[in-house]
């Protein structure tokens, strides 16, 4: 592998779901399926809110109240597509520096009316510096990505 392939994840996913509540349910119930041990706060999470819009954030809130924004929004085209900031360092610490985050991409194409294919890319891993390769394997990893978006198609299975 080449460290221009590593510096990008791709992952796929094809849900039974038009693609308006393909986008609903990624946005509006992030928290839903992210998984409750992905928590750098030091308290159980209580939830987790993607503010719906370019310049929200996505952050976790801790069951004291405390919180940890840890993505920026930098598109939101429903039903088409959403890119947010991936604001965690190598070291699995929130990184306050932009030019040091790396970008998330999901699209959501209809297949039919009713089945949408959602694809992620998680791009320019390498901004976050030293330890980056690191991060990379975390998110292309089967406890990364994979694992939210087995989790997100599981959700709208159970919607029906």
């Amino acid at each position: 592998m080449t460290q221009t392939e590593r510096t990008v994840v791709r992952r796929q996913v094809v849900v039974d779901a038009p693609i308006d509540r393909a986008f609903a349910v990624f946005t509006e119930r992030f928290g839903d399926f992210k998984p409750p041990e992905h928590n750098m706060l030091g308290v159980p999470i209580a939830e987790t809110v993607f503010e719906p819009r370019v310049g929200g954030h996505v952050y976790d809130r801790g069951t004291d109240g405390s919180e940890c924004r840890w993505a920026r929004v930098l598109a939101y085209e429903p039903p088409d597509r959403v890119v947010f900031s991936w604001d965690i360092g190598p070291t699995w610490q929130v990184e306050t520096e932009p030019e040091n985050t790396s970008e998330v991409e999901v699209r959501f194409v209809a297949e039919t009316p009713q089945r949408t294919r959602v694809e992620l890319e998680h791009r320019d891993i390498d901004r976050h510096g030293p330890g980056w390769e690191a991060l990379s394997d975390g998110v292309g990893h089967d406890d990364g990505w994979p694992l939210y978006l087995a989790r997100y198609a599981a959700l709208l299975s159970g919607e029906r």
